[in-house]
């Protein structure tokens, strides 16, 4: 399983997806968590990220406690919600936590007709928008952005749409 989760694997994907937001916010898009932080400590600041791997048992306790939802779930994303004036005293810009659910992402992977590095890194794009304060679960223009983020931050990075199916 580290083979998935290294940081040879994980941050070409974490990069991807802030170079593509700060593309993004440079050209007026604001980050919904990050609203009140300016575009300086935005742009000059490092960014930390927790990424806390679980099996389906505790991945269900999770998901339970946090959504209510008595099943385990691929990722959770627990964001920072550092007031701006605490991020611009810190040396880094703490984006969160991502929990994924290995069990539930292999299982998904299998089904769906993807690899497990596909579908991880899918996962994790999803996951540090979440992060970020977007959210597809508040309406169809919010899902299609976050969509078309997704779909566009992984043809960076040659990987293929995940709302396709595999043929």
């Amino acid at each position: 399983m580290s083979c998935y989760y290294s940081e040879e694997c994980l941050l070409p994907i974490i990069v991807a997806t802030l170079k593509y937001i700060d593309r993004h916010i440079e050209n007026g898009l604001t980050l919904p968590y990050f609203a009140n932080i300016s575009l300086e400590i935005w742009q000059d600041k490092v960014k930390a990220l927790d990424v806390y791997i679980t099996d389906k048992t505790e991945g269900r306790e999770l998901n339970l406690e946090a959504r209510g939802k008595d099943y385990a779930t691929n990722i959770l994303s627990y964001p920072s919600e550092m007031p701006a004036n605490i991020i611009e005293l810190m040396p880094m810009l703490p984006l969160g936590e991502l929990i994924i659910c290995h069990d539930v992402v292999e299982c998904e992977a299998v089904e769906q007709q993807k690899t497990v590095e596909q579908h991880i890194s899918h996962l994790l794009i999803h996951g540090l928008l979440h992060l970020l304060g977007f959210d597809h679960e508040l309406g169809q223009a919010e899902q299609d952005e976050m969509e078309r983020f997704e779909i566009e931050i992984l043809a960076s990075l040659n990987l293929p749409n995940p709302y396709l199916p595999n043929v």
